[in-house]
């Protein structure tokens, strides 16, 4: 599983998506809010596997779940630690 810091996350390196719970979201470095159960419900209506995506949640274990499952699913997906 690939994994990366948050620190060294740059935004031209593809789309951060958080994995928290809405009402607990704070944007960091411009990420986006995602519920996981909606990502892998259908993961090809919010992904394209031609981008990497980034993803992070507050205590790794969502992110870690998406990253091992999507990487199944052939996409590029990298879990990030805050």
């Amino acid at each position: 599983m690939k994994t990366i810091s948050i620190d060294e996350y740059t935004s031209d390196m593809g789309v951060i998506i958080s994995l928290v719970d809405p009402e607990d979201f704070t944007p960091i470095k411009g990420s986006i809010n995602m519920r996981l159960s909606k990502i892998l419900d259908n993961p090809s209506k919010y992904l394209d596997k031609d981008k990497t995506y980034y993803f992070y949640c507050l205590n790794g274990t969502r992110s870690r779940r998406a990253v091992q499952i999507l990487s199944v699913y052939g996409y590029e997906v990298v879990k990030v630690t805050i």
